[in-house]
């Protein structure tokens, strides 16, 4: 039976046709015979079980795997299959072409020594007079043959289990599943970053053994028997981090135990903390000006940063003077506090530690570093709130921020400077909302991820520049 639905997918591992997307493809319903039901699983390739459920009116095969023979329009016009057909054309197969017979493994190896009959000696008994190197030469060339051909079609298998298997391509087909899923801002976006990080992750050492090692050198090796593909390993990461998804919903998606994602989690957090981290993100005042949007360059020239503060919600420790140290009087809950700066283009250039709620906007500033990045002549934006004009001019650079109001109103002056700088500085709230897009801030940070928590916001403020920088109109790469 043909499914008329408009939600309708083809169950067959790498093909990715739909409904929605090509109308002209009729979906075909297992059929209700058990023994043929089976043969349809076990020629797509597929097993029943826990990641494939075979429902009535949900799973289809599109008429692209059909036969056109097998194919007929009903009275009242809907394509159906004759009785007892079954699936045959693949990926795998050619699409269900014949095959082209290959010659023996003796007559290529002929073939390319060109050797004919003509040229080749009488035959005896037990070829004596056969020419001892040549023969050999022949026998070791189809031996390398033979290994090479069993190389090539183990590794066919390994890439067409890979990926039929991967969980990424279950859930992301497109830029906009891309996007929900990981945050990147396309697949071929997600797919360069992957690309980047691949060849240091195949040595990856979950955390949890690097903890029981004694030795250094028994941490060499990659850890072995790994339950997913590294890419999907990346993929479970951007599923708790970008989506937000719950420890125990992500093991139940990806069959795994809840351990398992806790340990994937923390890896991951670590190993791209150290990799994004390697990677100098603080602009240099060359590049800064070449990427200048020309807002800045007209009212701010100078400006090398615009500096924020942004804080997330945690646990309430229970000892009181945690309580006390991460209580936050401006959100009026208990949070951590980190130090954010972008540069001009929108890009985050400076990332600080987080630290606990109650610390001022002076102190973190004192305490983060980014001090000692400015060079005479640079000048600093902030909000009013930053009063670190002092410090920064200890260092040769000056402070932006909108003027205080002297008397009962602002001078028209101070009115268009206040205007323009708020124009501009709203770009790294901009930036911050972007981190803040990634739910897994949704909720309250549990004490135990206090571990791991700096790992966490850290890759989400350096993964969100991958979404690509903002112009100072709006919420558009430049």
């Amino acid at each position: 039976m043909a499914a008329s639905s408009r939600r309708c997918y083809c169950s067959v591992p790498g093909c990715s046709t739909s409904k929605q997307r090509q109308p002209y493809l009729s979906f075909h319903d297992f059929p209700k015979d058990e023994h043929l039901r089976k043969a349809w699983v076990r020629l797509i390739r597929r097993d029943e079980g826990p990641s494939f459920n075979i429902s009535r009116g949900s799973t289809f095969v599109c008429s692209l795997h059909f036969d056109e023979e097998s194919i007929y329009v009903s009275k009242s016009g809907r394509r159906r299959l004759k009785s007892g057909t079954t699936p045959s054309r693949f990926s795998w197969n050619s699409w269900g072409e014949t095959r082209v017979l290959r010659q023996s493994v003796y007559d290529r190896v002929n073939a390319r020594f060109e050797v004919t009959l003509e040229d080749q000696e009488p035959a005896s008994d037990h070829n004596y007079t056969r020419d001892s190197a040549g023969g050999l030469d022949a026998d070791a060339a189809a031996e390398t043959i033979r290994q090479l051909e069993a190389k090539v079609r183990s590794l066919e298998r390994q890439l067409r289990d890979l990926s039929c298997t991967l969980n990424i391509n279950r859930y992301c087909a497109t830029d906009e599943e891309f996007r929900f899923y990981t945050r990147f801002q396309s697949e071929k976006v997600f797919w360069s970053f992957w690309e980047s990080v691949a060849p240091s992750a195949s040595r990856l050492v979950y955390w949890s053994r690097a903890q029981r090692a004694s030795d250094v050198m028994a941490l060499e090796k990659p850890s072995p028997n790994r339950r997913l593909a590294l890419v999907d390993e990346l993929f479970l990461y951007c599923c708790r981090v970008a989506v937000g998804m719950k420890e125990k919903v992500i093991a139940d998606i990806f069959g795994i135990s809840l351990s398992t994602v806790s340990t994937i989690i923390i890896t991951w957090a670590n190993y791209l903390f150290i990799v994004l981290g390697s990677v100098p993100i603080w602009m240099t005042r060359e590049q800064v000006q070449a990427t200048m949007p020309p807002k800045f360059a007209q009212y701010c020239p100078n400006v090398r940063v615009i500096l924020d503060c942004t804080e997330i919600r945690c646990e309430a420790p229970s000892s009181l003077t945690l309580q006390s140290e991460t209580f936050s009087s401006y959100k009026n809950t208990n949070t951590f506090k980190g130090l954010i700066g972008i540069a001009p283009c929108g890009v985050i250039t400076f990332i600080s530690k987080l630290f606990t709620g109650s610390i001022s906007d002076r102190e973190i500033t004192r305490q983060s570093g980014i001090l000692s990045l400015f060079e005479p002549g640079d000048a600093c934006m902030a909000d009013k709130g930053f009063v670190i004009d002092q410090m920064l001019s200890d260092v040769g650079a000056t402070l932006i921020i909108p003027p205080f109001k002297r008397g009962t109103r602002f001078s028209k002056e101070d009115t268009e400077k206040t205007q323009n700088i708020a124009r501009l500085r709203i770009l790294v709230e901009r930036a911050i909302r972007r981190v803040k897009e990634y739910h897994i801030w949704d909720t309250t940070v549990p004490l135990t991820l206090s571990g791991s928590v700096n790992q966490l916001w850290a890759t989400c403020c350096l993964m969100s520049n991958y979404q690509g920088p903002l112009d100072v109109k709006g919420d558009v790469p430049v």
